[in-house]
């Protein structure tokens, strides 16, 4: 997601070029709609599976924004022209491991583009890009004539638990049955979205692990408000220009993965103060200080004024 300015932006300024994309089996959906690429390649868990395809291209240039040792990989095997995306890996372990915040106030998606500046090319200014299958659009008129109105999509999911705000922390928002609410995240998110539930008075439908990701983001994109934890569909929610309340824990937007230019009114909403935070770059799959006060200490009635004042 947060790679696809580079994608349109190359497109825009080298209309002649083929521009091909690497990238997991696993995230191919994510890409097979954009009208930006001519060709993707993915493997399921080893490179060697598409070396030989790759090489036969014999491409001009590799554009590296993964740099690390299996796109370096890539590059070895290609000996195409490249340029690598810096990680600022050293910058983001001092901020991790010493609190010392040393990364550049810009976000990646910035940083991204800074690695083809050398082919003239300056931000357009239009944000994140994401493409549904029309045969994958979520059609809200099958939802109950309350949804057609109007809902809050709430992204429970979060890859891992550090990431994800406690589902208690929902109640007190979903039990005030003015609004309606579309419960949205994978397998693993649905026993908290059954503890959501339990409050429900017709005015939250649940999704969890009943969806694709191109069906829950055709729900984000008609959706009239997001609340997100920090992961995908946040970006995807950016990439329709929703209006984002993103909820942060143990990672923080320092780190340049808060929504690029998100609707007007989107917030950011995390507990400060706390010299344990960030306590990783990524997440893990539990509070290493065991009171996981990152989300613990998220106040409810934020969430509750948020929606009230943007529904």
């Amino acid at each position: 997601m947060l790679t696809t300015p580079v994608v349109r932006q190359l497109r825009t300024r080298l209309e002649d070029a083929e521009i091909h994309f690497l990238t997991k089996q696993k995230h191919r959906c994510l890409l097979e709609a954009n009208p930006y690429i001519d060709k993707i390649y993915s493997f399921e868990k080893k490179l060697e599976e598409i070396i030989p395809s790759l090489k036969a291209e014999k491409y001009d240039y590799v554009i590296d924004l993964h740099h690390n040792l299996r796109s370096l990989k890539v590059k070895w095997h290609l000996r195409s022209k490249s340029f690598s995306f810096k990680k600022l890996n050293f910058e983001k372990w001092m901020l991790v491991t010493f609190k010392i915040d040393q990364l550049p106030n810009i976000h990646i998606v910035e940083r991204y583009l800074d690695t083809i500046k050398s082919f003239g090319i300056k931000d357009d200014g239009k944000g994140l890009d994401y493409f549904i299958p029309e045969n994958e659009k979520f059609d809200i008129g099958e939802l109950p004539e309350r949804f057609q109105k109007g809902y809050v999509a709430v992204i429970l999911a979060g890859t891992y638990f550090t990431k994800r705000l406690p589902a208690a922390k929902y109640l007190p928002l979903v039990s005030n049955t003015q609004y309606n609410f579309v419960l949205l995240g994978g397998e693993k998110e649905m026993e908290m979205a059954q503890s959501i539930m339990t409050v429900a008075d017709g005015n939250v439908i649940d999704f969890c692990g009943k969806l694709n990701i191109n069906q829950s983001a055709s729900l984000v994109e008609q959706a009239r408000l997001v609340i997100s934890n920090d992961t995908g569909l946040m970006h995807i929610a950016a990439a329709f220009r929703k209006k984002i309340v993103s909820v942060w824990g143990n990672t923080v937007p320092q780190l340049g993965m808060y929504p690029y230019l998100p609707g007007e009114g989107s917030k950011m909403l995390e507990v400060g103060g706390l010299k344990c935070r960030p306590c990783s770059k990524l997440g893990k799959h539990k509070c290493p200080k065991k009171h996981f006060n990152c989300m613990n200490l998220i106040p409810e009635q934020a969430l509750i004024n948020w929606v009230k004042n943007n529904f």
